[in-house]
């Protein structure tokens, strides 16, 4: 009997807890779209997919602008393996933007990429 009546009681809990959390959801949506931040973030989203730059990409790498391909490839082995080790998956990642980016770069300027697996 003792366990009908804590079941049911889990029941009904969980139940008004549900629609609390449906609640302050909605009404949180409503406010981020009444002050703007659904918009902004939006944007912020956009602005986060588009495609790096050159020096952005020299700057990760810590690279000056006269680099041979050679050098931009042994900063990315250095940081990428160190971030595999200890770091983070975002830097690694950013990392591997970083030459994607100059790999085109370099391609552009005829320099040889070839090989860079």
């Amino acid at each position: 009997m003792a366990a009908k009546l804590i079941a049911n009681l889990l029941i009904m809990g969980s139940g008004i807890l549900g629609r609390a959390v449906l609640q302050a959801y909605r009404k949180a949506l409503e406010n981020a779209n009444k002050t703007g931040v659904a918009q902004e973030t939006l944007q912020n989203i956009r602005r986060a997919g588009r495609t790096m730059t050159e020096q952005e990409a020299r700057q990760i790498l810590g690279l000056h602008e006269n680099a041979s391909w050679e050098e931009v490839l042994q900063k990315y082995d250095t940081l990428f393996e160190r971030n595999g080790k200890m770091g983070s998956f975002y830097l690694q990642s950013k990392i591997h933007r970083a030459k994607e980016c100059l790999e085109t770069v370099y391609q552009k300027n005829g320099e040889g990429t070839q090989g860079t697996g």
